[in-house]
């Protein structure tokens, strides 16, 4: 089976969308030969390609081809279309975006909570031609369904590499960190990075005796300059930590080390007005309780998902519960050992035996087979 993979944000983001799309195509390799798609028009060489998300990822991804492709580029619509025919799936990711396929079989995935007008008659036509539309949570599923008046066949999580990150609590220490990883940038679903300065210092005045020996670390590459230089002068003479360079295995350490992890994306947002502003699902909070690191973490978007009922325990709405939560577990070790374990196990989850196994579930319903 000849699989090609599509997004307008590959290769020009790394982030977890991106994860995402490469996890995808791992698990689709199963079904035969597996090419993603760059435009026409992409600078990058095939071999800074490999090395970008091979350095984030941690693991080569050079089985999968790089194919030239008209998507994403000023080309004709007939020559987009026609260009799809050559393929037996396709599975295309959405910026908001939509064109149709011809490829024997499509699957479309929706991973931005947009909110926007009902699709037209022309983009339903458009969507007409996909065999299959999945999200990657239910909140994105909900806000589509409500707003695009579309039909969302399944919710596909995105995979946390689970035994990869769990593994290292047999070597590495807990230490009193609270962590936070996500790329810097104010835009659309901007982490908060400083409001989470800001807890921490109000943290810190609120129980200076407790909090002393605890420090704040802040993991994710830089996108907008002027909005980290803001963070950063914000955490200046804090015990904050801000690191925008980090290999896989190093971040998995992190991850290890970790206390407690913090997240704040869409926080002072309303969710009902601005979806699109909140965490679509939450994989960087996902792999910290793969590290055994407990989510003390903002009620909003896809959060809720990832920590499920066993931990909503953990989930705050403004910064006196966030800040009440942390220093319950600050103050009592016992207790996060216990909520360590907890956090380590709801995580399974999203492992790669339920992402692949969700893969399949849909391939079943498209017919289509593993060689």
């Amino acid at each position: 089976m000849k699989t090609c993979l599509y997004s307008p944000y590959f290769p020009k983001h790394v982030g977890g969308g991106e994860k995402y799309f490469l996890d995808v195509a791992r698990a689709l390799s199963r079904y035969g030969d597996v090419s993603l798609a760059i435009p026409n028009d992409q600078p990058d060489s095939s071999e800074k390609i490999y090395d970008r998300y091979e350095k984030f990822l941690g693991k080569s991804i050079e089985d999968f081809s790089l194919i030239k492709s008209p998507l994403g580029s000023s080309a004709s619509f007939i020559k987009k279309l026609l260009w799809t025919r050559q393929f037996d799936l396709l599975y295309s990711f959405t910026d908001g975006s939509l064109f149709p396929s011809f490829a024997k079989k499509n699957i479309l995935h929706i991973q931005t909570p947009l909110k926007r007008e009902p699709a037209s008659f022309i983009e339903k036509c458009k969507i007409a031609s996909w065999s299959f539309i999945n999200t990657n949570s239910e909140f994105t599923k909900n806000v589509v369904e409500k707003f695009w008046k579309i039909k969302v066949n399944a919710v596909h999580h995105p995979m946390v590499d689970v035994l990869e990150i769990e593994n290292l609590q047999k070597t590495i220490k807990k230490e009193k960190v609270i962590l936070h990883v996500g790329r810097f940038f104010r835009q659309l679903h901007s982490k908060r990075q400083d409001v989470l300065v800001d807890f921490f210092a109000e943290l810190i005045k609120k129980d200076p005796d407790n909090s002393k020996d605890w420090k704040l670390v802040l993991i994710g590459s830089v996108e907008d300059q002027d909005y980290a230089a803001e963070v950063l002068k914000k955490a200046q003479g804090l015990p904050i930590e801000i690191i925008h360079s980090v290999s896989r295995p190093e971040l998995n350490e992190w991850y290890a080390k970790a206390s407690i992890y913090w997240h704040a994306t869409g926080f002072g947002v309303d969710e009902l007005d601005y979806p699109e502003k909140m965490e679509h699902f939450g994989i960087s909070t996902g792999e910290a309780m793969a590290g055994g690191a407990v989510p003390v973490v903002i009620n909003a978007g896809g959060q809720p998902e990832v920590l499920g009922k066993n931990l909503e325990k953990w989930l705050w709405k403004d910064m006196d519960s966030c800040l009440e939560k942390t220093l319950e577990l600050m103050n009592n070790e016992s207790k996060r050992n216990e909520w360590s374990l907890k956090s380590a196990q709801q995580v399974h989850n999203f492992d790669q035996e339920h992402f692949e196994k969700n893969i399949d579930k849909m391939m079943n319903q498209l017919g289509l087979k593993k060689i």
